[in-house]
């Protein structure tokens, strides 16, 4: 899950000049998609918003030895259904928005950037199935590289991100150990009850992940494991949901974990939903009944006055699973100051039993606690 409606002022400049095209309106994620891979690894430019979203841990291979944790999202945020009636070059119906951060768990440090671009041939596109760029862009100002997520030819996924002001970069291998799993029923994942509340979503909960870091100038051979999001939209809040809590826990004994909850502005449960990979791929989905996400503890940010939530205790009594999730660092919060001025905390994470004995790793994502940070799909 990532982001969201409204917050318009910036999408109307990036508009400015191309207001004659076409206003078909987007599609709508409903029951009865029909899947074809790897070609739904692609752009669907019928629908307004998308998403290509990687989080992993990853250690190094040098001696002291790093634990790191990294996160790319690519959005394709469309505009007008239609391309502008301009005979430009820099005429866009679309934006490209990125964001990437690498977490050094020794060190206590989370770093975080970010890019906005239209979609032309000198900033940003994506691509079209058979090209293996899923999608791409230039690197921030200052910085001269790329970002991209590539197809890789044995059904992975390769990424690159650089942004020398924030001193990382990361090119990283992705190898899946299970085979992709769809989030919910024929992957219509459902966020409220009201129709067109949905995404058409599927995951790998788990992939290997082998490359190189760079830290502050110094580059680091990096091994580990991944997780991929892909989900595509035309809108999925609800007027009375504010935010949602989205966890994703990979287990030692092979199980994955996927769960979100929707909240209201008191912060009560709205709608929420979740899955569980085997150990041999297959998956169960859960209801809102199956799981509870309780916290512990609160983390405030000193940029945003967010108050979020910083620690959880995780139940599924189907699974006879009772765990506690704990930040790996406290500060994880990114925040944008290319789009909608959006905060939101995304963070690695590890899992415990309830003997306090360490059983995995994860990420946890929580939309919609800083002021003014109402994820705006």
């Amino acid at each position: 899950m990532r982001i969201c409606r409204g917050q318009t002022p910036l999408l109307l400049l990036l508009l400015a000049g191309s207001t004659h095209a076409a206003n078909e309106p987007w599609a709508t994620a409903a029951p009865g998609y029909v899947w074809s891979f790897p070609q739904d690894h692609w752009a669907h430019r019928d629908y307004r918003i998308e998403w290509w979203y990687f989080t992993g841990h990853l250690e190094t291979d040098d001696a002291p030895q790093k634990k790191l944790g990294f996160q790319l999202t690519l959005f394709r945020i469309g505009l007008t259904r239609a391309a502008p009636t301009l005979d430009s070059d820099w005429a866009a119906s679309t934006v490209l928005l990125g964001h990437a951060a690498l977490t050094d768990k020794d060190g206590q440090r989370h770093r975080f950037a970010e890019v906005l671009y239209r979609e032309t041939p000198f900033l940003a596109g994506f691509g079209t199935y058979p090209d293996p760029q899923l999608a791409w862009s230039r690197a921030p100002a200052g910085t001269d590289g790329i970002w991209r997520i590539r197809a890789t030819s044995d059904g992975g996924f390769a990424l690159e991100a650089r942004d020398d002001t924030q001193g990382f970069a990361y090119d990283i291998l992705l190898e899946p150990k299970k085979p992709l799993v769809l989030q919910g029923p024929n992957g219509l994942s459902r966020k409220a009850e009201a129709e067109g509340s949905a995404s058409l979503y599927y995951s790998f909960t788990r992939l290997g992940a082998t490359g190189d870091v760079e830290l502050d100038g110094r580059r680091h051979a990096v091994r580990g494991q991944a997780w991929m999001d892909h989900e595509f939209s035309t809108s999925q809040l609800t007027a009375e949901q504010v935010g949602w809590d989205w966890f994703s826990l990979q287990l030692e004994d092979g199980r994955d974990l996927m769960l979100y909850s929707l909240r209201r502005a008191d912060g009560s449960p709205d709608f929420a939903r979740g899955t569980i990979v085997g150990q041999d791929g297959g998956a169960r989905l859960l209801g809102a009944g199956e799981w509870t996400a309780r916290s512990t503890e609160r983390w405030t940010s000193p940029r945003s006055r967010g108050r979020y939530p910083a620690r959880w205790v995780v139940t599924v009594p189907s699974e006879r699973l009772e765990l506690e999730i704990r930040p790996t660092v406290a500060d994880q919060e990114n925040s944008g100051r290319l789009a909608f001025g959006l905060h939101y905390w995304e963070g690695s994470v590890t899992v415990h039993d309830s003997t306090g004995r360490a059983v995995g790793v994860g990420y946890v994502e929580l939309t919609g606690y800083a002021p003014k940070s109402r994820p705006p799909l």
